[in-house]
């Protein structure tokens, strides 16, 4: 088993592609190991040559999937790869990604990032007309709608498949000799394009490029389709630009690494920002800031400067925990979070500490940390969020739970607090975490903040997310 920190919302996958590269099947396994963040449940690599397609698929981390021998098969100066996380579909070798297929237009794989929010309705309507599904991958929709268009130019085809999906979906296609990169119209997720050398290189983060010795050129636009082959790069427009954009705003929050370019902007720097403007709107009564590792540093950073409060490390995280491990047989209570995670005691006894995350979600995880912190001598706890308060699903591709499970929307701050046992807990604001973004306010998606959904979804997902949640507090589920 591979052990997440559970109050975190999970992104679904990471992609990557290159084209007119020798070896790109090897640059591509490198680009995923600097994505592996953005999914550990899956992995794979198709490359395309003169003789057709060649894949490795499976589930597991990259690491896992991947050796010496199984990279030399996958020869070809064409490739696309896959992490993932799964919000649609098990995680099964079955949905391991690329997809590839063999239809009347040739070979054609896929590789997406996103979650489509019409992906049922559209999948019942082509099974009931005779479509067969190979995976339970909402992704696999287009695959169909394509093989189904009665357009002549491959182009075309595309361009009105993609019309009739609905939701977040940066997408990587790969042909006989081209590779194809997608971004939904109104830019959910990020899909950035570089160069290395002549050859063209397409991922969900910029830290894929750093990697491999890629310059960043400029992100795919939403909307757009760009073609990268032997002729060079084209770009088409499927879809006419929308009144308004919808970066998820969780990619500075949480699941982008620090190190990448974001939607064209340092994801570092907006996490320091988001320090900043938290540390700004509370009071700070402490002796050190200390931050969850890893999303919470450069957050904790920009705090620590601003307050002009010590940062000290002393939650120190464990990086080597494989997929696998022998849970003794004695019982431990706490034993994920503690195999995670260790509280250095020297530097939090006797002192009033500031933790820093950027999220809570459920709340489970927070509570087990800020235990292990209480019992390595710590004064005072005061937990501060460099987000608002999560109160709503999302259904654009990050694995948060139904409404009711989200605390922060079944529960006071001062509730919160007490079930965290805290001496307090503050939030980031609304204004202020969108304040503390270098982009237009109006470029980002908050629906997981504020309900501001920008794509409709079907009915049952309609129904989760405009559930009525009582306000009372539920006493047996969390105390």
């Amino acid at each position: 088993m591979y052990i997440r920190q559970e109050d975190k919302p999970r992104e679904e996958c990471g992609i990557a592609g290159i084209c007119g590269q020798a070896e790109a099947a090897n640059l591509v396994y490198l680009m995923l190991y600097a994505l592996q963040h953005r999914g550990q449940e899956g992995a794979g690599i198709i490359t395309s040559n003169e003789l057709g397609f060649n894949a490795v698929r499976g589930t597991g981390l990259v690491a896992d999937v991947f050796d010496e021998n199984k990279l030399a098969t996958l020869f070809g100066s064409v490739a696309i790869g896959h992490v993932r996380y799964s919000t649609t579909g098990p995680s099964t070798e079955k949905n391991a990604q690329p997809l590839m297929v063999e239809y009347s237009r040739g070979n054609l794989a896929l590789a997406h990032n996103g979650n489509l929010v019409n992906a049922e309705k559209i999948r019942n309507t082509l099974v009931q007309e005779g479509s067969i599904f190979q995976t339970s991958a909402d992704s696999e929709v287009l695959i169909h709608l394509l093989a189904r268009s009665r357009e002549k130019e491959f182009l075309e085809a595309l361009s009105t498949s993609l019309l009739q999906m609905e939701g977040a979906y940066s997408v990587l296609l790969m042909n006989d000799d081209t590779l194809i990169a997608i971004r939904d119209p109104y830019g959910f997720r990020p899909l950035a394009l570089g160069k290395v050398g002549e050859a063209y290189v397409v991922a969900s983060e910029t830290c894929a490029f750093d990697l491999v010795g890629a310059e960043y050129v400029r992100d795919v636009e939403p909307g757009e389709i760009l073609l990268i082959n032997k002729k060079g790069l084209r770009s088409h427009r499927f879809a006419p630009k929308p009144k308004r954009q919808a970066h998820c705003i969780f990619e500075y929050i949480y699941f982008s690494r620090p190190d990448s370019l974001i939607f064209g902007h340092s994801c570092w720097e907006a996490r320091r920002r988001l320090g900043r403007m938290l540390a700004q709107e509370n009071e700070n009564p402490a002796d050190i800031v200390i931050p969850v590792p890893d999303s919470g540093v450069c957050t904790a950073i920009g705090f620590s400067q601003e307050a002009d409060i010590p940062f000290e490390m002393a939650l120190i995280r464990n990086h080597y925990i494989g997929r696998t491990f022998i849970e003794p047989s004695q019982s431990i209570r706490d034993f994920g979070v503690k195999l995670k995670f260790n509280v250095v005691k020297e530097a939090v006894k006797g002192k009033r500490v500031i933790v820093i995350d950027d999220s809570l979600v459920r709340g489970t995880t927070a509570r087990k940390i800020i235990k292990m912190i209480r019992q390595a001598g710590a004064k005072e706890i005061h937990m501060r969020l460099s987000s608002p308060p999560v109160k709503y699903p999302c259904f654009y591709g990050m694995d948060f739970p139904t409404r009711k499970e989200l605390i922060a929307a079944t529960h006071s701050q001062e509730e919160i607090a007490k079930y965290l046992r805290v001496d307090s807990v503050a939030y980031l604001s609304h204004e202020g975490m969108l304040k503390a973004m270098v982009e237009d306010e109006n470029n980002f998606c908050c629906a997981c903040f504020n309900g501001d959904y920008p794509v409709d979804f079907n009915e049952r997902h309609e129904k989760s997310a405009r559930e009525i949640v009582s306000k009372e507090m539920d006493q047996q589920r969390i105390s």
